[in-house]
């Protein structure tokens, strides 16, 4: 049982127009290869320092340009999209950083806002309160997928093994995580805590990360990769706009839990 997939890296600007473009011919370059699912980047449509421009494109859930975009092009190329993140209007007149899924005939399936909002100074001189800016989710999400049972994370959530573990508690056997890591914690971070929460869970992760200088002060680490079960790195992009393509075998995921039962020997 094994089925293909696709993660997409960017380097997304300002111009929603030109950003939409670039992940539709990445897209397009997946399904020609076979890719049943694909992941895009965190904030695919837009990296802006200015808030102002962000809530301009921010739209209400269901309707709007960009989330038409994203349903066009999950339909045009017949496989399950894993959209990235976009803004959305949440309630409280803050936005949130939510990330949708559509199946292939371009319907949306899935919602799921990040949970973990990246309110930091990190080391190298980048400052980032999203919070400030964004409300948090509240639900963890995990659905069925034609390629296995799909658990969403965004970003600043990969720091959370809770939230790895509840996706599994609700049957999770790939996770699926856009993201847009700076360049500084990237280097230090990204890969040991992919593989971590791969390893951790028996699962497959699929990274879509931003990779490149997006405007001054804000470069990102991309190294965007699909990690195996056993914590084994299957395909990578490492840096600016492309995409990396792995074959899941779930068969062997399902023979790796049963011979190797960690998950049922927890206690706590």
């Amino acid at each position: 049982m094994t089925a293909r997939v696709a993660v997409i890296q960017m380097v997304s600007g300002a111009d929603v127009e030109a950003n939409l473009e670039q992940a539709g011919r990445r897209l397009a370059e997946a399904a020609n290869a076979g890719a049943r699912l694909a992941v895009l980047p965190e904030n695919v449509a837009c990296m802006t320092p200015e808030m102002e421009h962000l809530r301009s494109i921010a739209e209400r859930e269901g309707e709007g340009p960009i989330q038409q975009a994203l349903a066009a092009m999950a339909r045009r190329n017949q496989l399950w999209l894993v959209a990235g993140t976009i803004p959305l209007l949440a309630r409280d007149g803050r936005l949130t950083n939510t990330c949708l899924v559509f199946d292939d005939d371009g319907q949306r399936v899935a919602r799921y806002d990040k949970i973990h909002l990246f309110d930091v100074d990190v080391p190298g001189g980048e400052v980032h309160h999203e919070s400030a800016h964004f409300a948090p989710g509240r639900e963890v999400v995990v659905l069925d997928t034609p390629v296995g049972r799909l658990g969403l994370a965004v970003c600043y959530d990969l720091r959370f093994p809770e939230l790895f573990r509840a996706m599994v508690d609700q049957g999770a056997e790939l996770i699926a995580l856009p993201a847009a890591f700076t360049h500084a914690t990237g280097r230090a971070h990204w890969e040991v805590l992919l593989r971590a929460r791969a390893i951790e869970n028996l699962c497959f992760v699929l990274a879509s990360a931003q990779g490149g200088q997006h405007f001054e002060g804000r470069r990102t680490f991309g190294h965007s990769q699909v990690i195996g079960p056993w914590g084994e790195p299957l395909a990578l992009h490492a840096e600016g706009p492309g995409l990396a393509l792995a074959t899941l075998d779930r068969g062997a995921q399902r023979e790796l839990r049963e011979r190797f039962p960690v998950l049922a020997h927890r206690v706590l």
